[in-house]
């Protein structure tokens, strides 16, 4: 139906037309909103969704637009405004906005090149323009991260260029206590290492990704015998396990030997399969 067809309306009946019209559009657009509420909320739920939602928001955006602008330009028309005249301002409004909004348009652009990339998906823990975090949304303007602090920071689509990826959503932390020679002792160490482990965990639960577990008994060719420990941690996060922990530790292996030495506990980390990627 063109806007002219409407002419051979009159009075009551072409105004109740015009109302009907409103009403019609804006209950299209209730119904299109909550469907995408129904998307947000299945992407909450199930993270895999996370970009149908994200494009189903855009989708549903522009549609919202198509029929608010259609049905205004009915509304107009009932006015004496020519759809000419109607169509060529909003080209020129359009313009405009787009100069002045480049960057909105930026971060829709880079916002669809990381859903169709797979540069990351929701719950993949990553480091972006130097902010650690897991990611929680997906939009079309801002990708936003939970921090390790409890926090949520909004990243600019538009300003995403680098992205290193946590496969395993966390740091491995590797802990490695030389054991005594006697059997009598070793096992006191192991003993030590597993309360000193979980006092850490209690103390610092803001570091630990997962709880910290033994990897077991190990011997050097050498003969020389160890005890691996391996702490899953927040990226940069190491700081409390390289000085209270080892700190801790150090003290109680030394009651139980005395000629224990600091060298003898060895921190080291690992980042398996660490992937780091660009958006172009």
């Amino acid at each position: 139906m063109s806007f002219d067809s409407l002419s051979h309306l009159s009075g009551w009946p072409r105004g109740l037309f015009i109302i009907a019209l409103a009403i019609g559009a804006h209950l299209v657009v209730r119904l299109l909103r909550l469907i995408g509420e129904r998307f947000a909320m299945l992407g909450t739920v199930r993270p895999g969704f996370s970009k149908s939602r994200s494009v189903a928001s855009l989708v549903i955006s522009t549609t919202v637009f198509a029929i608010y602008f259609t049905a205004v330009g009915f509304v107009l028309a009932e006015f004496g405004v020519s759809i000419a005249a109607y169509l060529a301002s909003a080209s020129v409004i359009g313009l405009a906005v787009g100069f002045g909004s480049q960057g909105i348009v930026q971060d829709v652009v880079t916002g669809l090149t990381v859903i169709f990339s797979d540069l990351f998906d929701i719950g993949d823990l990553v480091e972006i323009s130097g902010q650690i975090g897991v990611v929680s949304e997906i939009g079309m303007r801002f990708t936003v991260l939970a921090t390790p602090l409890g926090t949520s920071v909004f990243i600019p689509n538009r300003t995403i260029s680098n992205v290193i990826n946590y496969p395993r959503g966390y740091i491995r932390c590797l802990v490695d206590v030389t054991l005594p020679v006697d059997p009598e002792r070793a096992a006191q160490a192991e003993k030590a290492v597993e309360i000193a482990a979980g006092a850490i965990y209690d103390q610092f639960p803001g570091i630990h990704r997962r709880p910290p577990g033994a990897e077991g008994r190990f011997t050097t060719r050498s003969g020389k015998a160890y005890l691996r420990y391996k702490f899953r941690i927040w990226p940069g996060r190491g700081g409390p396990i390289e000085t209270s922990f080892k700190q801790e530790l150090l003290e109680s292996l030394r009651r139980i030997d005395p000629d224990y030495t600091e060298w003898m506990i060895a921190i080291s980390y690992e980042v398996e399969q660490v992937v780091e990627k660009s958006s172009t």
